[in-house]
């Protein structure tokens, strides 16, 4: 993997664990990676409607809205965003859940760094190259 892609993938956080998003957000942007940080669910809904992102990366454990809301609502108005959902241990269900609500896949906490990027540039790379097909 080369550090030097042609378009720079832009990323949605949203996790209300602030070290935990901050710390993988530095991380996501020493990868090459733009990245944006919503700490809840509603302010993820804004920034999704309010920035251009290419992925979106959804805990979904978050005190107001859970990350299986914030999905069936971007669905409405972002129905072909990716969106890959962290799951904490035990959530393996709600993780296939997502998947059955459009999710691109998901990956279980603590993520896996080298996991994560690959789920990014693949969730990325399938979108991109299905808009390319259809002449975007």
């Amino acid at each position: 993997m080369t550090n030097e892609m042609k378009d720079t993938i832009r990323v949605l956080l949203a996790d209300d664990e602030i070290e935990f998003a901050t710390t993988l957000s530095i991380r996501l942007n020493l990868r090459g990676f733009e990245t944006t940080v919503a700490y809840s669910g509603h302010e993820a809904l804004e920034k999704i409607d309010s920035k251009d992102l290419d992925v979106v990366i959804l805990d979904l454990k978050m005190p107001d809205l859970d990350g299986l809301e914030v999905l069936a609502r971007l669905r409405v108005n972002h129905p072909k965003l990716p969106v890959i959902i962290l799951t904490g241990h035990g959530a393996f269900e709600a993780g296939k859940e997502g998947m059955e609500l459009g999710a691109f896949d998901y990956i279980m906490k603590p993520a896996d760094l080298n996991l994560l990027t690959a789920k990014i540039e693949e969730a990325h790379e399938t979108v991109s190259g299905s808009e390319a097909k259809r002449g975007r």
